[in-house]
């Protein structure tokens, strides 16, 4: 009986020691936090492509990251690089991922959402009417400067640049540089950024930093760099070379996938026009620095 009695305690001492740990994980939520309010003012100049927009000049001693970099200007998707398949996911329901939504032509990556009907054996699983894109990174990455230039779909489904942990227990991050809706009224000027952490034990707990920026014009219409310096204090996103928000980055230290796709959010923003599809989301270039 002693021993059983010893084994309980400090079982109770094991769990007391996990849930007072993710306590005080909990408790390292960012707290300084700045947020561009109105437009972008004047844009910097590309007057280099071997640095970010934001700092052509290069004072920060940034180094190309050529692993973590596409300019998508072959024929077809770098298989030594990305992974479209549903290993990870199969997306968020109805619609259900798709490679043959993944394309490379005019030196640009497309993800392309369509209306059509999908396989019998997702439909048992709740997808259905739809299908949409996804790619990662088959390595993950970590502190750097990333960025793309890129046209969101011109529909009601999503288009998104972010990177994952994808289940790396018993924590999980993900920081989102954009998630996009580009025709819904209300959401077709909102440029959607959001640090996620999802702790297991000893229950589940996520928990989100978000915020939305306004753009001037509607994000679909056009091309436009953006970027996200990923460093080891803070976390800071760019839009057209302009910082646009910082984060104090208390718990993003993980290593990443890198991941483009496009998604229905029905809880978010409603389910896409049929009208509007197929649409398509299109990455002219991903380029990745590191620092010295």
């Amino acid at each position: 009986m002693r021993r059983y009695a010893l084994a309980a305690l400090l079982l109770f001492v094991a769990q007391t020691a996990v849930a007072g740990e993710a306590a005080k994980n909990d408790e390292k939520r960012p707290t300084k936090i700045w947020n561009l309010s109105g437009p972008l003012g004047e844009t910097p100049k590309r007057t280099t492509e071997a640095y970010p927009l934001s700092d052509q000049q290069n004072k920060e001693g940034w180094v190309k990251n050529e692993a973590m970099s596409d300019e998508f200007d072959e024929k077809a998707l770098d298989q030594g690089k990305w992974d479209a398949s549903r290993k990870a996911w199969n997306g968020r329901q109805p619609a259900l991922f798709s490679d043959k939504n993944v394309t490379v032509s005019d030196g640009k990556l497309h993800l392309t959402m369509r209306k059509e009907k999908v396989p019998e054996e997702f439909e048992k699983l709740g997808y259905h009417d739809y299908t949409s894109a996804f790619v990662r990174t088959k390595a993950t990455t970590g502190y750097g400067y990333y960025e793309v230039k890129a046209k969101p779909m011109d529909s009601g489904g999503s288009s998104s640049f972010w990177f994952h942990s994808l289940g790396s227990a018993p924590l999980t991050t993900e920081i989102d540089v954009f998630e996009i809706c580009g025709k819904i009224k209300r959401f077709e000027r909102n440029y959607h950024m959001t640090l996620h952490i999802t702790e297991l034990p000893p229950k589940k707990n996520h928990w989100q930093v978000h915020h939305t920026w306004i753009a001037p014009w509607r994000l679909a219409d056009d091309y436009h760099v953006y970027g996200v310096d990923w460093g080891k204090d803070e976390i800071r996103f760019y839009v057209d070379g302009v910082l646009i928000r910082s984060v104090e980055n208390t718990r993003w230290h993980q290593p990443m996938f890198l991941i483009f796709d496009s998604e229905t959010m029905p809880e978010w923003f409603g389910m896409p026009d049929d009208k509007d599809l197929p649409s398509t989301y299109s990455i002219e270039y991903v380029r990745a620095w590191k620092r010295k």
